[in-house]
């Protein structure tokens, strides 16, 4: 196993496309045109290896064109959701005793494909989930990074694990799948997340029945076709798609399911870890559950900092796909000295911001996911008027497409609606801490505890932030967002969830159990 191991080579990320070249400006360009062509077309559930219809259809929509529809999904009945994961059971008696290093390769030859179909994915995640070009390609690379990476981490855990020699026995520990698993990704990252949860799982030897975002099918549709292709056979991942209210219960209640990975809300999160926690009639283990929940992320600028960088900063990671990440900065938590002179260097920031249709390049913001999400952020908009002040935006862009302003409340009070509440959309909070206590003291006054940022030049105030500042993912001089995998392993604290660092050394283990074997030899 070491000799293949030492075969692959060292990883590396996946650098991201900036389109600043003409080839690659209108190879995108014909992707999303050949996309188009493709609008209407019907996916299929994914059910045994089989392609099956469900009980109904729905439409998932472009967000920036509501009118335009980027594929026609399939609703799985619960008849069909509980026989996908019988069908995982089955299928993972084969699948586990799958050598690791066939495993891997499968994930390396995916990778591979993905490369090949870059553009079709990019495209797709700016079509179906309103990302800007560098955005999109941002999550597909980071899909590929996770590939990549989950590929080498089970080679590594694949090997003879050091333990302490016993006189008269030969003793090992062995790390050995789960079973069959559960994996609910969230539309935010339809591509990167999606694909590192089930790649975990699928490469440790599981078999997954994965049920994506009903706001991003089509994308999850793609990639489990990408993945026979590279050679999975065609049981070990399921796709079923729908409403996760009529599916999602049947398949976290199942007694056959043995883990559930999730990344989404808080309450959806909590109420997973609930079902999952109810032991069914034939269940003969505690299901283990991975969950990736929301964020309330504060960056703090310190009166020393560099106001130009933190600026920078802020904007970058409030109003960076609309807000619409949980690693998001939703909060700015400010010194006073330096307080006035970095609201009004914001707002004139976020005045070059433009809104609209990603298909155009030069648009810095999209659309928000869907009508509904847009009218939560208009009624948190709405109710952050009564805590603070409206510095800029607050409304909605156009009468088409779901697109909010990038919108600045400052003077908001530190336990207020805005500073307590994800929000998930384009609307930043901005708090005057009285000196670097205080800001402390506020950044850690929620119930999240995923991201977090300091802006400061005093390594004093770093170190103490590196004590006291309790988040899963704490960046120095930099914004809050831009996980790479290997590098920041990603996961938090708290209501923000089992702190799982996807990306990570340690995020294989979530989906392996350890086996000790003992043999009496003298």
């Amino acid at each position: 196993m070491s000799t293949v191991l030492e075969k692959v080579s060292e990883f590396r990320n996946e650098p991201v496309k900036t389109f600043a070249d003409a080839a690659s400006r209108e190879a995108m360009s014909a992707a999303i045109e050949a996309e188009r062509k493709k609008f209407g077309t019907v996916y299929d559930l994914v059910i045994d290896g089989k392609k099956v219809e469900g009980g109904k259809q729905f439409a998932s929509r472009n967000p920036a064109r509501p009118s335009e529809v980027v594929g026609m999904v399939q609703s799985a009945t619960p008849d069909q959701a509980r026989a996908a994961i019988e069908a995982a059971d089955r299928a993972f008696r084969r699948w586990s005793k799958t050598p690791a290093e066939k495993r891997a390769e499968v994930l390396f030859r995916a990778a591979g494909a993905v490369r090949m179909r870059r553009y079709e994915f990019d495209a797709l995640l700016v079509l179906e989930v309103g990302k800007t070009w560098v955005e999109a390609d941002g999550d597909v690379a980071e899909g590929i990074d996770f590939l990549e990476y989950y590929g080498r981490e089970m080679l590594r855990y694949a090997q003879p694990h050091p333990i302490t020699p016993f006189e008269g026995e030969r003793n090992e520990m062995r790390y050995i799948p789960l079973g069959a698993g559960v994996v609910i990704p969230p539309w935010n990252f339809a591509f990167a997340i999606m694909v590192g949860m089930t790649g975990a799982a699928v490469v440790t030897g599981n078999t997954v029945v994965l049920k994506p975002s009903s706001d991003s099918p089509v994308i999850a549709a793609r990639f489990v076709d990408l993945l026979v292709d590279a050679g999975l056979p065609e049981d070990v991942v399921s796709l079923v798609t729908g409403s996760g209210g009529a599916i999602g219960d049947e398949l976290v209640k199942h007694p056959r399911t043995r883990f559930i990975s999730f990344t989404g809300s808080k309450d959806v999160g909590l109420h997973v870890n609930r079902l999952a926690a109810e032991t069914q009639p034939g269940q003969i283990w505690i299901k283990r559950v991975v969950a990736e929940m929301g964020g309330k992320d504060g960056i703090i600028v310190s009166a020393d900092a560099d106001i130009a960088a933190a600026v920078e900063g802020v904007a970058q990671a409030a109003f960076g796909y609309q807000g619409q990440k949980c690693s998001a900065c939703s909060r700015a938590i400010v010194e006073a000295p330096v307080y006035d002179e970095f609201v009004k260097r914001l707002v004139d920031r976020t005045h070059k911001i433009t809104v609209g249709d990603t298909t155009d390049p030069n648009k810095g913001m999209g659309p928000v996911i869907n009508e509904s999400s847009m009218k939560k952020i208009q009624q948190y908009i709405e109710a952050g008027k009564a805590e603070g002040k409206l510095a800029h935006g607050g409304k909605r862009v156009g009468s088409d497409g779901y697109f909010v302003e990038p919108t600045i409340f400052v003077d908001v009070p530190p336990d207020g609606k805005l500073a307590q509440e994800e929000i998930f959309g384009p609307v930043l909070a901005v708090i005057k801490a009285k000196d670097y206590d205080d800001a402390l003291a506020i950044a850690n006054n929620t119930e999240f505890g995923l991201t977090g940022s300091v802006y400061s030049k005093d390594r004093a105030k770093l170190e103490r932030a590196r004590d006291e500042f309790h988040v899963g993912n704490l960046y120095f001089n930099r914004k809050s967002t831009g996980a790479l995998v290997g590098v920041h392993p990603f996961g938090g604290f708290n209501m923000s969830g089992t702190d799982s660092k996807a990306g990570g050394p340690d995020y294989l283990l979530l989906f392996l159990q350890a086996k000790s074997v003992s043999e009496k030899t003298a």
